[in-house]
């Protein structure tokens, strides 16, 4: 599970969500977008990419926003997920005393 929440993280992270490309008359002037949900980047056929943060969350459409916000409640309750998981361990001394809340959790 904290593979797929570190996984789920790097997914939401990398700017490669959508990509585009575009062949010139030679093949000099192809270059590839890629867009993601905090930036978009542009490789040109040299190898070199560059890559900018959007200006504003305003100028964003609507679905780009909504899934944002989305996505970083999954991550943060992933995380408390996690946590509370961590508590409800048998093996940690958290909440040791009380069995019966241990096992609640």
């Amino acid at each position: 599970a904290c593979i797929g929440w570190i996984g789920f993280i790097v997914a939401v992270a990398i700017p490669q969500w959508k990509m585009s490309s575009f062949t010139g008359d030679a093949i000099i002037t192809a270059q590839v977008t890629y867009e993601g949900l905090w930036m978009s980047c542009v490789m040109q056929s040299t190898g070199q990419m560059q890559c900018k943060s959007y200006d504003s969350l305003l100028k964003l459409g609507s679905s780009m926003q909504a899934t944002r916000a989305l996505m970083i409640c999954g991550i943060l309750l992933g995380f408390f997920a996690a946590c509370i998981a961590a508590v409800g361990m048998k093996c940690l001394t958290c909440l040791q005393d009380d069995e019966v809340m241990k096992a609640k959790v």
